[in-house]
């Protein structure tokens, strides 16, 4: 998730270092009189919160997060939901309310998001981590996320989140380590969390009268009563009684139409629309010899259709009746092409390259990604993800300083940049083969019947949508991968400048989280968490199954191998049993891998990441590493050629820094 461009940001982060001063105007609550709880410890009040509140969290407006508390009944949608958040609900940006408009059009929450409440002085002792996943699903946990119909349990570690840190507490973060089910009604429960001094914490007295049945001066308490029957009936039925309860709510996800129908509707479109030929082009520029390794490289210029209302950055999605995107005439993007010395000789297939973090097409050119287009013999080619690239930076930041709703135009965008990423490999595979310029000695340098997919980083991110709906690539290498960005972000050195600005906007932990979770809502519709369940069965309609190759690396300090190992989760990735660690749900299995999906981990000998929400600090970090590493290339490229996953770092682990790599 390579950082780029920030220009001033960086600076200002470089002099800040998170050192954020809190504005004015908060949805939290000050402390007031304590009485003592049921539970025999101090109950700590707050000054009433405003009528769009939910009361079972007294210290924050916007908690829990996601909550049905915040939606309501809706018979026409996939899920009989619709999110109605109140704007007296929402964090203040800038003492200003946050508009609401941005978020009330989906049928449910995020299935990746992170599942937020605040118990003030909460301690992490006792509480489910990322290294005992199997405690999260042990009768004594002491958290819980259950399916309402099944009663499953979801695995999950907890956290207090300590980034950025503030004086008023820290909220309690429930992460699950698989992606939650569309559609569905989940139940959030908490009990036995202590404080410092090793005592329970109470419940809210908003809580404690849904619990007990005791009265409480709130509207949406009575109203309901009879829904939390329902929570506390499908608890105890999954051994947790509700006497033991400090907190417990209900959210429901939002429906797989929900994230993928825009973006679907303009695949289907746009490739009807371009035919099997793909988008016309112009060759705008021709580069003989750039490097050692490409013969020649070219500037090439696609006419797709679009689905903005402009091309540029800030182009919003036009919609028709049906409220899904429709054509709004067409636009030129730039294709990058890279024809190597090799494939002059012998036709090579095509190799698409993603990007990093707001980054370009012509990364890796006249670096790693020339040296495996000519060593590997693969007519390389990239396309800027417009809405995640160089000139989309003004836009992420604008929504960052201001209403964070804004962050949906460069969403809309993104939905531009995946359906030209996928018209690119149209292209290339259909009419740009047969261009006198990539003819050589009379033959093309592409083989047109070979179409593979690479990124790193954001590349690695965005591939994982690019291999749920492609239909033209079935094998991909995800480098540096993660899912969803609500995990990331919090786990990435690259989101510093950023953080930096959200805090000079939202007063607390407790809001940013809450943005975090607003935000995953949105961009659940472009971004892996909306996808993943469906890369590899119970495809997308009128697309293939896909295989993927995850490469990650132990200390990344840009994207946490945690959101990786929830992409191969999602995918049922297999791993080799000379593996440099276990992955909780991965399979280990010898090599070689005959098909479907793999992950790889490499270790730098790195000293281990932080068991918190923050980034590793420590050593050089080898987030660019693994996509150079000769075994990396090898493994890809057979995975590519043959789907095999085979062991490449002799004699056993892939250990870069040890002598087992050659």
């Amino acid at each position: 998730m390579k950082f780029r461009s920030l220009g001033p940001l960086t600076f200002l982060f470089a002099l800040t270092s998170f050192a954020v001063a809190a504005p004015a105007c908060s949805s939290k609550s000050d402390g007031g009189a304590q009485p003592v709880s049921d539970a025999g410890t101090e109950t700590p009040t707050y000054p009433p919160l405003g009528p769009d509140c939910d009361p079972l969290v007294p210290s924050h407006c916007s908690l829990p997060f996601p909550s049905d508390f915040s939606a309501v009944d809706d018979a026409t949608s996939k899920t009989g939901k619709r999110v109605a958040f109140k704007a007296g609900f929402l964090p203040l940006h800038n003492g200003q309310p946050t508009d609401p408009a941005a978020f009330n059009d989906a049928d449910g929450f995020s299935a990746g998001g992170n599942l937020v409440t605040d118990l003030p002085g909460a301690t992490a002792t006792g509480l489910p981590t990322q290294d005992d996943i199997d405690t999260s699903l042990g009768k004594d946990s002491k958290t819980i996320v259950i399916a309402y119909k099944t009663g499953e349990r979801v695995p999950h570690f907890s956290e207090i989140d300590v980034s950025p840190k503030n004086d008023n507490g820290e909220p309690i973060m429930i992460r699950p380590v698989v992606r939650l089910a569309d559609a569905t009604r989940y139940i959030v429960a908490i009990r036995k969390v202590v404080d410092d001094k090793g005592n329970v914490l109470p419940p809210s007295p908003a809580f404690v009268a849904l619990r007990d049945g005791t009265k409480f001066d709130h509207p949406s308490i009575e109203a309901r009563r009879a829904k939390y029957k329902e929570i506390f009936d499908a608890l105890e039925k999954a051994g947790i009684p509700k006497g033991e309860l400090q907190i417990a709510w209900d959210f429901t996800t939002a429906s797989r139409e929900n994230n993928t129908a825009s973006l679907l509707k303009m695949r289907d479109d746009a490739l009807s629309i371009v035919g099997a030929d793909g988008p016309e082009y112009t060759i705008d520029s021709v580069e003989e010899n750039p490097n050692k390794h490409i013969r020649r490289r070219l500037h090439v210029s696609m006419t797709v259709p679009i689905y903005l209302d402009k091309p540029g950055p800030g182009g919003k999605l036009v919609r028709g009746p049906d409220g899904l995107p429709k054509q709004n005439g067409t636009a030129k993007y730039e294709v990058l092409v890279h024809i190597p010395n090799s494939a002059t000789k012998t036709p090579g297939p095509l190799l698409q390259n993603g990007h990093g973090l707001l980054g370009y097409k012509t990364e890796g050119q006249d670096g790693y990604l020339a040296s495996i287009a000519d060593t590997k013999n693969m007519v390389a080619f990239s396309v800027d993800l417009v809405g995640m690239a160089h000139d989309d930076n003004p836009i992420v930041t604008d929504a960052i300083v201001g209403d964070i709703g804004g962050f949906k135009v460069a969403i809309d965008r993104q939905h531009q940049g995946l359906v030209n990423s996928l018209l690119a490999m149209r292209m290339m595979k259909g009419r740009f083969w047969k261009d006198p310029q990539v003819q050589f000695d009379g033959h093309s340098a592409i083989d047109p019947t070979q179409c593979f997919y690479r990124g790193d980083s954001q590349g690695g991110i965005f591939g994982t949508t690019y291999m749920a709906i492609t239909t033209d690539v079935t094998r991909g290498l995800l480098g540096e991968p993660g899912a969803p960005y609500s995990l990331l972000l919090n786990r990435s050195k690259d989101f510093g400048p950023f953080f930096f600005l959200l805090g000079t906007v939202y007063q607390d932990a407790q809001d940013l989280q809450a943005v975090l979770g607003l935000v995953q809502m949105m961009w659940d519709r472009t971004e892996p968490n909306g996808y993943l369940p469906y890369i590899s069965e119970n495809m997308l309609p009128g697309t293939p199954h896909h295989d993927i190759l995850i490469h990650d690396a132990l200390g990344d300090q840009q994207v946490t191998p945690l959101g990786a190992h929830l992409i191969a989760r999602a995918v049922k990735a297999k791993t080799l049993n000379t593996a440099v660690r276990p992955i909780w749900g991965i399979e280990a299995v010898a090599s070689p891998i005959a098909s479907g999906s793999g992950i790889m981990e490499f270790d730098f000998g790195l000293p281990e990441a932080p068991k918190t929400d923050t980034p590793p600090t420590k050593g050089e970090d080898p987030h660019d590493a693994v996509r150079v590493l000769q075994p990396a290339i090898d493994q890809s490229d057979v995975f590519f050629r043959t789907g095999q996953i085979v062991q490449k770092c002799a004699p056993t682990k892939c250990d870069p820094g040890g002598p087992d790599t050659p």
